[in-house]
């Protein structure tokens, strides 16, 4: 009886500390933006720097990838985008929130926009 009770206890301990560490894990996802210029690096990090369960965050302008360290127990993938998004920036397939992309600055837009610096009508 010692030993089922022993057991119990031993396989109780076990899962609570299995839970533990995963609680605290974190993961890392690498997400592919719009962004175009050092003002948008400081924008999409400093959102994400806000956002909950979010640890780190790199955007790389040569590759407008923004690699993200954050904690599944406390957010998603989905929600890391949806926060670049209502930025201003495409984040994978999730695109910007049409009203904060409005309010970037021209050179944060995308070369193909048409309200883009180099796409304006000089007259």
């Amino acid at each position: 009886m010692k030993r089922i009770i022993m057991f119990c206890l031993l396989f109780s301990f076990l899962s609570i500390y299995v839970q533990a560490q995963n609680a605290n894990k974190e993961e890392k996802i690498v997400i592919r933006t719009s962004a175009q210029c050092e003002q948008c690096k400081e924008r999409i990090e400093k959102a994400l720097a806000y956002e909950r369960g979010v640890k780190k965050a790199e955007l790389n302008l040569e590759t407008k990838e923004v690699s993200v360290w954050y904690k599944p127990s406390k957010t998603t993938p989905e929600k890391i985008r949806k926060a670049i998004s209502l930025v201003g920036y495409d984040a994978d397939d999730v695109t910007a929130e049409p009203k904060a992309y409005s309010k970037l600055p021209a050179c944060c837009k995308k070369p193909d926009d048409p309200l883009h610096e180099e796409h304006k009508w000089r007259w």
